[in-house]
């Protein structure tokens, strides 16, 4: 059973932002958008918080970096209107978000395994439309798509004005139709193919994708202790 909080000290603002080295004014205005609890006001119309509002900012300060300010101050909103199952489900969210953003590391990474290295002294391909659909099994309007999306460009023959495909865009092509058999939209896959450009191939990415993993790794650990910290809160918050 969680401890009365609300009969513990009183704490001024500057006691709730010493901790964090925040502002009172942030204070202040945590409270205005719902993530602290609404405080009680004394004789001369001072705000008087107890632990419960300082254990509602630990939590807060914790929800912050694995779901982002916004949804953080949704969450807690949520929790402190009573709204306890509208809140869990945007922590549920916010996992689902990361499980998704993890396939597609693992679609992306499985994806550039797969890709033959495009010689350095290879500017130019002897690709038309038609083998190049051959060569993946799609329809030249497929290919067609995808160069309107900007996953492709070919440039034309000078004579013929047909299209033709370079080593890069024979890459780019493979990519493309890897990640759309793994379900991903163009959109999706559109600053992919972008960054492959920019680092001028899919052997430079290797450090990008370490660092994707990184960076899913730690908001995975930041989701896990703000979970904590939002159950401690909910444990001590009579709204629950």
């Amino acid at each position: 059973m969680g401890r009365n909080l609300q009969t513990r000290e009183r704490l001024r603002p500057v006691d709730l932002a010493r901790e964090h080295g925040l502002s009172t004014q942030a204070v202040r205005n945590y409270e205005a958008d719902g993530i602290l609890p609404a405080a009680e006001r004394g004789p001369q119309g001072y705000r008087t918080y107890t632990p419960l509002h300082a254990q509602a900012l630990r939590a807060f300060l914790a929800l912050v970096p694995g779901h982002g300010h916004a949804t953080a101050t949704s969450i807690m909103a949520a929790v402190n209107r009573g709204a306890v199952e509208e809140a869990l489900r945007l922590v549920d969210e916010s996992h689902a978000q990361l499980l998704d953003d993890r396939r597609t590391l693992q679609a992306v990474a499985a994806a550039l395994r797969e890709l033959e290295p495009v010689p350095v002294s290879q500017e130019r391909g002897d690709l038309f439309v038609g083998p190049l659909s051959r060569k993946l099994g799609v329809r030249p309007a497929t290919l067609r798509k995808w160069e309107r999306a900007g996953l492709l460009r070919p440039e034309r023959d000078p004579r013929t004005g047909y299209r033709v495909y370079s080593a890069a865009d024979v890459r780019d092509a493979k990519l493309t139709h890897q990640l759309r058999r793994g379900g991903y939209l163009l959109e999706r896959i559109a600053p992919l193919i972008e960054q492959v450009r920019s680092a001028g191939g899919v052997v430079p990415l290797e450090s990008t994708l370490h660092d994707w993993h990184t960076r899913l790794s730690a908001r995975g650990r930041a989701l896990l202790s703000g979970a904590a910290a939002l159950d401690t809160y909910l444990g001590e918050n009579p709204n629950r």
